[in-house]
């Protein structure tokens, strides 16, 4: 016969309805009473019908996860796995299973999402990525149906809570550091301009030349997909031209590292004849020849936030909208040299 919840209550010595409570991760339940009820549980091999749960509080207890792109794109880039770790941390911590959308197309992925939202399979939604007029942003915000956002929403984004960091201060952070060295040939290899953090970016590197009096070039911003291969590409135009770069601000460790390997098949050596600083500080980038000194933007972070943010948001959907800014830090490796008097010319 099934182990009931009545059975629970009976080796707990408490009323059935605390043993639901403790189900439920209810916070008015004491610490010594859940652990008590979860040893009863546990003793008596009792698990329980989270489905039939789901029906009682309309709740599915799982959250949606919207990619940029199709998951097996996405997730050859490292910047993916970390902040779903951060994701699944929170999630777990609150008894939340993940709901993975997918689609080859950004119209595949609204029907999956609009899938989630219409059978009700999740509570809420975290999208990782902000693209310009993204259309299952614009159906989510439609539906008022609780979402977060990892990056910064480019219309309205006091209206949709979001996690970001400062991408603006980053990328100019990064830009002045390398004038500081003496660099005046300075590129920007970027990712799609439909991504707002590309945007942000490039809108902080635009900046700091100015600031400094450093023209800018249409010559030397080049944009690529968040990949290897990107890098690859990036190099080939940047390198062909007649005054190449002696320095890249670049959006992504992995895009560093195909630049960096693209730069060795043609006998040019990081940081002795070009000087790279990237974004995310993955494991890769310490793990380069030479390490990358690359801006640590605590991606884990942002996936923990988001969540979160999100729950709250499923708590109470009439919520106000807010943003969390992450801080970001460079890290700095062996991937910058300073430029020698001889070298500062134009």
């Amino acid at each position: 016969m099934a182990v009931t919840i009545k059975d629970v209550a009976k080796l707990a010595n408490v009323a059935p309805s605390t043993v639901s409570r403790v189900i439920a991760n209810n916070p008015r339940i004491s610490e010594q009473t859940k652990r008590r009820v979860r040893e009863a549980m546990e003793e008596l091999g009792y698990h329980p019908n989270y489905n039939a749960r789901s029906l009682a509080n309309r709740s599915t207890q799982t959250i949606g996860l919207v990619m940029p792109s199709s998951a097996d794109k996405a997730l050859q880039n490292p910047f993916f796995p970390e902040v779903l770790r951060g994701i699944s941390t929170k999630a777990h911590e609150k008894e939340y299973t993940l709901y993975l959308s997918t689609g080859a197309t950004e119209e595949e992925m609204l029907q999956g999402v609009m899938g989630m939202v219409h059978g009700r399979r999740v509570d809420g939604i975290v999208m990782l990525y902000s693209r310009i007029d993204d259309k299952i942003m614009a159906f989510l915000e439609e539906q008022n149906f609780p979402f977060t956002v990892i990056g910064k929403p480019l219309v309205n984004p006091d209206s949709i809570t979001h996690v970001d960091n400062d991408n603006f201060r980053a990328a100019k952070d990064v830009t002045d550091h390398f004038i500081g060295k003496g660099h005046k040939r300075i590129a920007f290899v970027g990712g799609n301009l439909d991504l707002v953090v590309t945007v942000d970016r490039l809108s902080g590197y635009e900046k700091a030349l100015r600031e400094a009096d450093i023209p800018y070039s249409d010559d030397y911003v080049v944009h690529v997909e968040f990949l290897k291969e990107g890098g690859h590409e990036a190099v080939m135009e940047l390198f062909s031209l007649e005054k190449p770069p002696t320095a890249l601000v670049v959006a992504d460790d992995l895009m560093a590292l195909g630049i960096m390997s693209k730069l060795d098949e043609m006998g040019l050596s990081v940081p002795h004849d070009v000087s790279i600083i990237s974004f995310n500080n993955v494991m890769l980038a310490e793990y380069a020849s030479p390490p990358l000194t690359s801006v640590d933007i605590n991606i884990f972070q942002l996936g923990y936030q988001a969540v979160n943010c999100l729950l709250e948001k499923i708590d109470d959907n009439e919520v106000a909208s807010k943003r969390v800014c992450i801080p970001h830090q460079v890290v700095d490796r062996w991937s910058v040299r300073t430029l020698n008097e001889s070298e500062k010319v134009n």
